[in-house]
């Protein structure tokens, strides 16, 4: 019985540890995912500092759970920790997008390749969101060019053809993604015949007042 005492006594020992990684990781993957809200909100209102500085603080968040959940692979991949990733993922491919710069690496990232696609499709939303900000005030060629990029994007993600297990689930993002792209040509196309048409109303009207001086 003495045996399994310093049995028992191992086993606390190990679970303590356990518990207090899985403390740390479940607070750093609750600031990591709330940098990222905070980085793609600065990204849209075009504050390229604060995106900046919260993508710097997400990098090193990130690097922290890499390091110190080595040793606790089942914690890393858990699914709060892969979320969080995610996340990561999409804020700084939106950056990277809506400021005309190259993507980011999966590698440069320090995430997986599941989650990076599922970040990427996720980016698709984002576009969509600028692209209607942008019809607001009428139709521009960023919009076309953002549509393109989705459409990029989207024969990309088609492409990925694996089991869920394998993909974490990316075939339910793409099937949302399509629908995304659909919705959002339908506004460009409603946006461009408007622009159209107040082309051809402007030139009606310089016509009437070229015959009526």
């Amino acid at each position: 019985m003495h045996q399994l005492e310093e049995i028992a006594e191992r086993i606390h020992n190990s679970f303590d540890i356990r518990t207090a990684a899985r403390d740390r990781a479940l607070s750093q993957t609750r600031a990591l995912t709330r940098n990222c809200a905070h980085a793609i909100r600065a990204t849209h209102r075009g504050d390229q500092d604060k995106a900046k500085k919260s993508l710097e603080e997400a990098r090193d968040l990130v690097h922290q759970l890499h390091t110190e959940l080595a040793e606790f692979p089942d914690l890393y991949y858990a699914g709060y920790t892969q979320d969080a990733l995610k996340e990561y993922a999409e804020a700084s491919i939106v950056f990277a997008l809506l400021n005309y710069h190259q993507l980011p690496q999966p590698e440069e990232l320090e995430i997986g390749n599941a989650m990076y696609l599922k970040g990427l499709a996720e980016t698709v939303g984002e576009l969509r969101r600028r692209v209607l900000d942008i019809l607001i005030d009428g139709h521009s060629d960023e919009a076309e060019q953002l549509l393109d990029d989705m459409d990029e994007i989207y024969a990309v993600l088609v492409t990925m053809d694996y089991p869920d297990a394998v993909t974490g689930g990316l075939r339910r993002l793409t099937d949302i993604v399509r629908s995304i792209i659909e919705r959002t040509r339908g506004d460009l196309l409603i946006s461009l015949r408007n622009h159209q048409l107040e082309k051809s109303l402007a030139e009606v009207e310089r016509k009437l007042n070229r015959l009526n001086p």
